[in-house]
């Protein structure tokens, strides 16, 4: 390697200097996973330089792939280098001088100087190449692009403070070197000893050989200058018997470039008409861009062991896109493009099968353990929901796998499963009950739940912004239907009505009815009187096809007008606010009334009120009546 230009300086992007800020005064304790990170990213290169190889083969050329360790203990360094892909220099700008990702501002504000927390956050975010600054008072980083001549190669430099240089160089070999000048308290690293334990431990499962040079390297058996330390064998392609979780959850670091431990793995070998081999994970931390579907998602696809894609999304739907593993097939062709893949039926096969595997593996994990089932179903729940709508074929598998809030339930955790309510229902019960609200805690208190208490029946409480639009596509579970009790009019159990009475059966109803009706004439559809309500005094219902409060803010939040609907005023004839009601001979004082009496059903509903100030108006017009001073401020009628 020889320098054939001046070097130019360059200020790192402002997250970055955050970034290595924190991680090197807050990762002390967790040093070590430099090297694992700085390994990985050497394999990935190895990974990346074979698939370009399929269209290239003189890429690769007869050397063997691998990673290499080098140990100075006179110039106190640490080297890494891999003979992969290697970087040009705009990728070098691209990748080691910012953070170029989505979701950038998200992840630095939840930094917060913890160490624990911190490092799973460094991991969730993919930015493990700068943990080398952690043990490191410099880092020079000398790369080549293999379909890039010898002299076109680059220097990056850095001490980590806020620049970093680059100068363009002649580089005989492609790949990518990575040294470390380590700090004085950082010597243990210059130790081949503990270099090769980090290695079994972090990195015994990369597929690359990962060789130590340098006296000691051999580990014992000779006097080589060079040796592999890690296993080097695919760790996907050895039988379930020979790997420990330990191993498994190192594969997983790797591949997700995650601190955190998995929630748990299915690792399977499937034979026959056709072959692959699946390890897939469910991580136990959503990613930042969970949400944003241009996010880079998939498993990493293999095909006869060489690395084609780490965005393979064609083996799993969309809403299972949090799930990161490998899938290693033996029947695809090698040279096949993407939409090739997506048209081939093996695919698709495929695709069904490692489907089911996943909702099975999340099966058993809410049986074998509630307490990982309830930290999946925080990260991921709401994303499992989109399955209802995508996936017909699963809607039951994956309608099981839901959790909701309840009446039963003792905490405001979703606990309860769809099996756990049908369990607690009464045989004659014909319906799976539920209620959209807009938070748990309006949910939990709602006026539409006091017949349902009074007959101990329980109700399902929804209030994630899309349950509304997922369960248009739930109609049923085991033979039982779906029925939102803040909607239409329903039949409780022993044949009682629960939705509204015929107000022609009582003359005095029925005049009531119409005095609100033309008082709250443009406010509201129908009033009519309820048996649902037995301690409020009134509440708000939709017509059976109405669009809801829930899928309303999704349709504005898109920038879409949802058709207009007005609800429904049912009212308990038995509450004696509408007893007061019905007694007001005053006119301007029964608009008062019934316009409040409206206001506060949905204030019941915790939605907000079009007009907050005019309400409080009303309310204060009311107390004052009742110490018998003027109306005057009174605004009357609908507002």
């Amino acid at each position: 390697m020889s320098e054939s230009a001046s070097p130019e300086t360059f200020g790192f992007q402002a997250e970055v200097r955050q970034l290595l800020h924190l991680m090197v005064h807050s990762l002390y304790s967790d040093r070590e996973i430099f090297l694992r990170e700085l390994i990985s990213n050497a394999s990935d290169a190895a990974d990346r330089l074979r698939f370009e190889a399929l269209a290239n083969p003189d890429l690769v050329g007869d050397t063997e792939l691998a990673v290499d360790i080098a140990i100075d203990r006179d110039a106190g360094t640490l080297t890494v280098s891999d003979n992969g892909i290697g970087m040009s220099r705009e990728e070098i700008i691209e990748q080691l001088g910012t953070i170029a990702h989505s979701g950038t501002a998200r992840y630095l504000e939840n930094l917060t100087g913890d160490q624990q927390k911190d490092s799973q956050l460094i991991g969730q975010f993919g930015v493990g190449f700068y943990s080398a600054f952690i043990v490191a008072d410099e880092v020079e980083v000398a790369s080549r692009r293999a379909d890039r001549p010898a002299d076109d190669g680059v220097l990056w430099r850095s001490d980590g403070q806020g620049e970093y240089s680059l100068q363009a160089i002649a580089k005989a070999d492609r790949g990518t070197t990575v040294k470390l000048r380590l700090k004085a308290d950082a010597s243990e690293f210059l130790e081949e000893a503990r270099i090769r334990t980090l290695i079994r431990k972090y990195s015994d499962h990369i597929s690359f050989p990962v060789r130590m040079s340098g006296a000691g390297a051999s580990d014992g058996d000779g006097d080589s200058d060079e040796q592999t330390v890690n296993r080097a064998k695919a760790l996907w392609t050895r039988p379930r018997t020979e790997v420990d979780d330990d191993e498994y959850v190192e594969f997983y670091r790797h591949i997700a470039h995650d601190f955190s431990d998995p929630l748990t793995w299915s690792h399977n070998r499937v034979e026959g008409t056709r072959e692959y081999t699946s390890l897939l994970y469910i991580p136990s931390v959503a990613p930042f861009d969970l949400w944003n579907r241009e996010a880079p998602k998939g498993v990493k696809l293999y095909v006869q062991r060489v690395f084609i894609t780490d965005r393979a999304t064609e083996f799993l739907p969309l809403y299972l896109r949090f799930v990161r593993g490998v899938v290693d097939c033996g029947d695809l062709s090698l040279n096949v493009s993407r939409e090739m893949i997506q048209q081939d039926p093996a695919v698709g096969a495929m695709k069904s099968a490692l489907t089911k595997r996943v909702l099975d593996l999340l099966g058993r994990l809410s049986k074998a353990d509630a307490d990982k089932y309830a930290t999946f179903w925080e990260q991921f729940g709401t994303t499992l929901k989109e399955g209802l709508a995508e996936d017909s074929s699963n809607r039951e598998k994956i309608a099981g796998l839901l959790r909701f809030n309840s009446t039963m339930s003792e905490d405001v955790a979703p606990d309860r499963s769809l099996d756990d309510y049908l369990g607690n229902a009464a045989d004659d019960q014909e319906s799976i009950y539920y209620l959209l609200a807009d938070s748990p805690l309006a949910a939990r208190s709602s006026p539409h739940l006091e017949a349902f208490r009074e007959r101990g029946i329980e109700v399902l409480l929804l209030s994630d912004r899309i349950d509304e639009w997922a369960m248009q596509f739930l109609d049923e579970y085991k033979g039982k239907s779906f029925r939102d009790i803040g909607r239409g009019e329903l039949d409780l159990d022993e044949g009682e009505e629960a939705g509204p009475v015929d107000a022609g059966e009582d003359k005095e109803r029925k005049h009531l009815v119409k005095r609100i009706k033309r008082v709250l004439r443009e406010r509201v559809d129908e009033v009519r009187v309820s048996t649902r309500l037995k301690e409020s005094a009134a509440c708000l219902v939709l017509n059976e096809h109405d669009i809801g409060h829930q899928m309303r803010e999704l349709l504005k939040a898109s920038g879409q007008q949802a058709p207009a609907s007005l609800p429904n005023l049912e009212i308990n004839p038995t509450h004696p606010l509408i007893g007061k009601l019905a007694d007001e001979a005053d006119d301007d004082r029964f608009a008062l009334l019934s316009t409040v009496i409206l206001d506060q059903a949905m204030l019941a509903e915790g939605r907000q009120l079009d007009d907050p100030a005019a309400y409080v108006r009303r309310v204060n017009d009311l107390l004052l009546a009742t110490r018998g001073e003027s109306l005057a401020s009174t605004e009357t009628g609908a507002s």
